[in-house]
């Protein structure tokens, strides 16, 4: 059997906020049998929530384990970046709607 190609701190960046197991397995280049068994014993490196038959991880837990929370930080900071210079953005001049002058 194969395992699938473990995946780029890109992919991990794009995943949910709540990926499935096998996503955080994918991400830690383990596969499906080892790591069902380490979430069985409790000894899966990031804490695994159970909700009903589904299992998931705190993206966030992920990123940490992995080392990659400050290349995600840096990802939004410089997306954040460029849309700060798009155009038709003023930030200084919020819109506010002035009511009709009433008539007596």
């Amino acid at each position: 059997m194969t395992t699938a190609a473990p995946l780029t701190p890109a992919q991990v960046a794009a995943l949910p906020a709540m990926p499935s197991v096998l996503e955080a397995f994918a991400a830690l280049n383990i596969g499906q049998t080892l790591g069902y068994q380490m979430v069985r014993d409790g000894e899966f490196p990031i804490e695994v929530l159970r909700l009903g038959r589904i299992f998931r991880v705190r993206k966030a837990d992920l990123l940490t384990y992995l080392g990659l929370a400050e290349f995600v930080a840096a990802e939004v900071q410089s997306a954040a970046a460029t849309t700060d210079d798009a155009p038709g953005v003023q930030p200084e001049a919020p819109s506010i709607e002035q009511p009709a002058p009433i008539s007596k």
